[in-house]
C-alpha cells in the first residue's frame, strides 16, 4: 500500500511535518510527500487555492500511489483532482469531518485567518456536515507561523481549541491547518481536548479507500 501526500502550498517543511505526522499514524504503510512548487508559500484564502489548484491536479496526474491525499485543510482542487484520477484522493479537510461523524461527536474547526472561514464552512455544507458542525474558529495566526510551532503558537491554539468545547459545545476539535498535524499530541495534551488531525486521519480513511476499490 502506497499513499502520496501532496502539499498544495510551496513550503517544503510544511510537507515534511505532514509525512512525518502520517507516517507516525500508520507506520506500516509506504507514506511519500510532494510539494506543490507552483503554488502560494500557504494557502489562505480562496485566491491563494485557485493559484495552487493546476499544480495540485498535475501531481495528480504523474502520481504512482494507491491512494492520494490533499494535505491542504481547504481540500485545494478535491473535486478535480477526483475527477482526474484513477485511484482513491481525499482532502484532510474532508476525511477530518468523516472521521468526527464516524465517532459520533459534533465537532468545531480551529484554522488559521479568518480568511479562511468562508471556504472551509461552504466545504463543510457542501459536503454534508454543517449538521455536525459547531463552529469554525480561526486563531489569528497565519499557516506558516502555525508550521513553526513555537511555544507562544501552541497556547493560542490551545486557548481557542479550549473555547470551542467550552462555549460551543464540541465533542471534538479538529485542527483545521495541516501545520498543527504535528503538534497534535501537544495541544491535546495541553487542552485536555480529544482533537482529529486530517493528516492521520486521511491516513486510515485513504487505506480504506484504497482497499475497497482493489476488493
Amino acid at each position: 500500500m502506497r499513499l502520496l501526500y501532496i502539499n498544495p502550498n510551496a513550503t517544503a517543511s510544511m510537507t515534511d511535518g505532514i509525512v512525518a505526522a502520517a507516517r507516525a499514524a500508520l507506520p506500516g504503510v509506504e507514506i511519500m510527500g510532494v510539494t506543490n512548487t507552483d503554488g502560494p508559500p500557504a494557502i489562505e484564502g480562496p485566491e491563494d487555492g485557485d493559484r495552487a489548484v493546476p499544480g495540485v491536479l498535475a501531481r495528480v496526474a504523474a502520481a504512482e500511489a494507491d491512494a492520494v491525499v490533499i494535505a491542504c485543510f481547504d481540500d485545494t482542487g478535491l473535486a478535480e483532482a477526483q475527477a482526474l484520477s484513477s485511484v482513491p484522493v481525499l482532502g484532510i479537510g474532508q476525511a477530518s469531518y468523516l472521521m468526527a461523524t464516524l465517532l459520533g461527536q459534533r465537532f468545531s474547526v480551529v484554522t488559521s485567518l479568518a480568511v479562511s472561514l468562508p471556504v472551509i464552512r461552504e466545504n463543510i455544507a457542501g459536503l454534508g456536515f454543517e449538521g455536525h458542525c459547531a463552529s469554525v474558529r480561526a486563531s489569528g495566526l497565519p499557516v506558516l507561523v502555525i508550521d513553526e510551532g513555537a511555544e507562544d503558537t501552541r497556547v493560542r491554539l490551545a486557548e481557542e481549541i479550549v473555547r470551542a468545547r467550552d462555549e460551543d459545545g464540541a465533542g471534538v476539535v479538529v485542527l483545521g491547518c495541516a501545520g498543527m498535524a504535528p503538534l497534535r499530541a501537544d495541544l491535546e495534551a495541553r487542552s485536555g481536548v480529544t482533537l482529529i488531525d486530517g493528516v492521520a486521519a486521511a491516513a486510515h480513511l485513504a487505506v480504506a479507500a484504497a482497499g475497497f476499490r482493489a476488493g
